[in-house]
């Protein structure tokens, strides 16, 4: 199994040069927020991923596709109400 410091460092190189925040509690769920290069503020926040279902590359790489595609859809809404997120103080929430 892959190390949640390692599993970060994945997620957030994904979207550089972009800002991303990743981290894991103790319970193994892990956050991810991600930040406009225009304003600094949070973009969006997804939060309860369960690390143990991210085991291999693909798990990984489908769950970088669909917060880029929820980051998409919210900025392209310009509401934030992105189909899987929620709004949650200035970000989204995976719902």
């Amino acid at each position: 199994m892959i190390s949640s410091l390692e599993l970060c460092q994945i997620v957030e190189s994904a979207f550089l040069p972009a800002r991303c925040k990743c981290s894991v509690d103790s319970a193994g769920l892990m956050s991810v927020q991600l930040y406009s290069g225009r304003t600094g503020h949070a973009d969006l926040l997804a939060t309860g991923i369960a690390t143990s279902t991210l085991t291999t590359s693909r798990a990984i790489a489908s769950l970088i596709s669909d917060l880029k595609a929820g980051l998409q859809v919210s900025s392209a809404s310009g509401d934030g109400a992105a189909d899987g997120y929620r709004k949650a103080g200035g970000a989204r929430s995976r719902a």
